[in-house]
């Protein structure tokens, strides 16, 4: 807020000595009469309408614009951490929970289903205690690379906590059987795409995962598991 006083009172500072200057060239007579009284009376008329007319744009460029665009970044910082798995960079369980209502609604108002697929690792924790943190980390990281590199855009991969993902699947099908078998074809991309190794420190660390789908039908009647 300082710095912000402190360029709102240089403009206005320097935008003031400005128009003195220029006023105080307007000739002192004219037609052999003083002009200091028409003068004096001119400079006290032009001089607030020239500061904000000249002030103003100068603010707004130099003040108001670079502030808007920087709280705009941090509401849009805040917003990214509340939603965002630090680690993996994927939708945390709170985005997942919201992405999940929306695939819900959508599945009411089109008649067509989708599906959430929960996944753990499996072999996570060895790999911690044989490793260390860091490699746990980092198999982390690639698995959530992974899993958001091999879905639809559309389609949402989130981190819930520990070793365990979420995907919301977004339109499958309107016939249930169908979607059923295209959310198996899915969970199965993921699990191959998991078990793939990782290689860190010189080492290839390899995981597998479990997992359960439920698929997503119209609010009324809630998730049916298969």
């Amino acid at each position: 807020m300082g710095a912000i006083v402190f360029r709102i009172a240089i403009i206005i500072g320097l935008t003031e000595l400005v128009i003195m200057l220029a006023l105080s060239a307007i000739p002192h007579r004219m037609h052999g009469e003083t002009m200091s009284g028409l003068q004096a009376a001119l400079v006290s008329l032009l001089n607030p309408f020239l500061l904000i007319l000249i002030a103003s744009p100068i603010i707004y460029a130099w003040v108001v614009k670079p502030y808007v665009v920087e709280r705009d970044a941090a509401q849009a910082e805040i917003t990214h951490l509340a939603h965002v798995d630090q680690l993996t960079q994927l939708a945390n369980r709170r985005l997942v929970d919201q992405h999940l209502q929306v695939a819900l609604a959508q599945c009411t108002r089109h008649g067509h289903r989708g599906a959430l697929i929960v996944l753990d690792l499996n072999g996570f924790k060895p790999i911690n205690d044989q490793h260390g943190h860091d490699a746990g980390d980092a198999l982390l990281a690639a698995v959530g690379t992974r899993l958001r590199t091999c879905l639809r855009t559309e389609d949402v991969v989130g981190r819930l906590g520990g070793d365990e993902f979420a995907v919301v699947v977004g339109h499958l099908d309107a016939d249930p059987d169908q979607a059923i078998a295209k959310a198996r074809c899915i969970a199965e991309k993921l699990i191959r795409e998991i078990s793939l190794p990782v290689e860190y420190g010189g080492r290839s660390l390899q995981v597998g995962a479990s997992l359960g789908i439920a698929l997503l039908e119209a609010v009324d009647t809630g998730v049916e598991a298969v």
